[in-house]
């Protein structure tokens, strides 16, 4: 059986859809004639914890495991909440930062490139040089972010003669946040040089959706393959057993932040409440996850307060009920040139839910091409607020009906086995 290293970060007890998809991964590889053998930090400060993964880890699987040196830990002394919710990737607007975050998003930027695991890079490709070696294993994973990870990969492949496939699980100089860390020209242009090294260096890159692609067919001539998030359901096991929620529900889950406050949505949602007074007592507006205070009070000032709940941090297994259970499911992405190619992993869960997806998001958003692939919900443009509006009272006639139900087709496409047959090919060929 052919092996392969994977060198991740993210690994259980982490929380957070960033473990989720190479954890699938290893998950399958076997079924497909691959060996997986995972390297991780053996003391990473993962800002969300969720102990239920550990369960699917399978018992029998070689990991490998190195120290890493976390500076958030010792950022943590001076603002353990603002070290929280920078290392989560949620930066407030810039009018409302503090001069402590400001200083630490300047420090963020600029003295830890491509981020603050890159301690971990030279006694990683130390490690993995002297295993390598003896492994037998001739081909070489990477994914991030953090895009340290990629830089260990970089650094491996200058030394051995190795198959080194670089995953991007999101971008790197276009990712969203980028400019938010308050880089200098120096700075900025280090990122650049170091991205164009990856990309330019590894054998096979794999990205998570097809802007991201695009993107970087326009710096390099390397094989780019797209294999998205997905779903580890099974889709036999009906979803009409679910008990759904009395009240008109329109549940999210995940992250919200600063940036991703679609205020639109709550101004339609206000008229509809102030127009309708069973709607008014009907709606609850669910939110799970990291929630930016900006969000919430954006919510309040549209006078949702009374049919909001913040049901702050759950497990994967309760986000899975609550999205069974859920009217509506709400998807939000920042409205930017910078996020279209931004797919949330929870997109993937929410197919898998089969309940009806409301998503707004930027322009030529790669989330509306798979919702309209799957006839699995509606996606709007921010100022689409008449359309969104009568989306909603269909939604809501709908569900006054008990008629709310999800016509989705073509998702076992995102079902993890499916997505990992793809990446065993991609690995073998």
């Amino acid at each position: 059986m052919k092996k392969v290293l994977i060198i991740t970060y993210y690994w259980p007890p982490a929380g957070g859809p960033g473990v989720q998809r190479w954890l699938k991964f290893v998950k399958y590889l076997r079924d497909f004639g691959i060996e997986p053998v995972v390297y991780i930090p053996d003391n990473p400060n993962y800002p969300l914890v969720d102990e239920s993964f550990l369960n699917e880890v399978p018992e029998d699987i070689e990991i490998l495991k190195q120290p890493i040196f976390e500076p958030y830990k010792l950022a943590s002394f001076l603002s353990k909440k603002d070290t929280k919710t920078i290392s989560s990737g949620i930066i407030k607007q810039k009018e409302k930062q503090s001069f402590m975050q400001k200083l630490m998003l300047y420090i963020r930027g600029n003295f830890f490139i491509p981020d603050a695991r890159n301690f971990w890079i030279k006694p990683s490709v130390k490690f993995l040089k002297s295993y390598l070696k003896s492994a037998n294993i001739d081909t070489l994973i990477t994914t991030g972010p953090p895009h340290s990870l990629h830089l260990i990969g970089l650094g491996l492949k200058r030394e051995l003669q190795l198959q080194w496939i670089a995953d991007f699980r999101d971008p790197w100089t276009q990712i969203g946040y980028q400019k938010e860390l308050k880089l200098t020209k120096n700075s900025a242009e280090k990122h650049q040089r170091l991205e164009s090294e990856v990309l330019n260096s590894a054998d096979k890159i794999i990205t998570t959706s097809f802007t991201t692609k695009k993107e970087f067919a326009s710096k390099t001539s390397k094989t780019i393959e797209v294999i998205t998030n997905g779903f580890d359901s099974n889709l036999d096991e009906s979803t009409a057993l679910s008990k759904l929620d009395e009240n008109f529900s329109i549940s999210h889950i995940g992250s919200l932040l600063s940036g991703r406050n679609p205020s639109s949505l709550w101004k339609v949602l206000a008229e509809i409440s102030a127009e309708n007074r069973d709607f008014r007592n009907d709606f609850k507006l669910k939110l799970y996850g990291a929630v930016s205070d900006e969000v919430v009070q954006s919510i309040t000032k549209a006078g949702l307060d009374k049919n909001l709940l913040l049901g702050g941090y759950i497990s994967h297994s309760e986000a899975l009920m609550i999205q069974k259970s859920s009217q509506l499911l709400l998807l939000i992405e920042i409205n930017s040139e910078e996020t279209k190619g931004i797919i949330a992993g929870k997109l993937f869960e929410y197919l898998a839910a089969k309940r009806p997806i409301l998503a707004l998001g930027p322009v030529e958003w790669d989330v509306a091409k798979i919702i309209e692939e799957t006839s699995s919900g509606e996606s709007f443009l921010y100022q689409e607020e008449l359309a969104l509006k009568e989306y909603i009272l269909r939604s809501y006639q709908k569900y006054r009906e008990n008629k709310l139900l999800s016509n989705s087709k073509n998702i076992g496409n995102y079902h993890r086995k499916n997505l990992t047959k793809k990446l065993a090919e991609l690995i073998k060929n």
